[in-house]
């Protein structure tokens, strides 16, 4: 399967924009682990970081890069640019990680 570039800027450097394929995003939502909430609470005390947690975020980003490069495949896509992340609480111990981006077709420049 071919890889598709994802960058943060509008452009992407050799390459010339050719189509806008439209926006492509992906999205989870997670919920805390009382045992994790537990671990947690007593990291905050004593300091430090907080692995499971960040092993948990570390999951979530790449099911929602993931999710979005499928988006950007069906759509026939060479790359994506713009890309952003965005969270959001949901409820009590939920919380939304969204990543977004605009799917576009390129060209080598030259």
């Amino acid at each position: 399967m071919k890889h598709i570039p994802i960058v943060t800027t509008e452009t992407l450097p050799g390459k010339t924009i050719t189509e806008t394929c439209g926006l492509v995003r992906g999205n989870t939502i997670r919920a805390r682990h009382i045992g994790r909430d537990f671990l947690a609470g007593l990291r905050n005390i004593i300091g430090g970081e907080i692995n499971d947690y960040t092993k948990l975020m570390a999951e979530s980003r790449e099911q929602v890069l993931d999710r979005m490069v499928d988006e950007a495949r069906a759509l026939g896509a060479d790359a994506i640019v713009a890309t952003r992340f965005s969270t959001s609480m949901l409820a009590q111990g939920a919380a939304e990680l969204l990543v977004y981006g605009t799917a576009v077709k390129v060209a080598d420049d030259g």
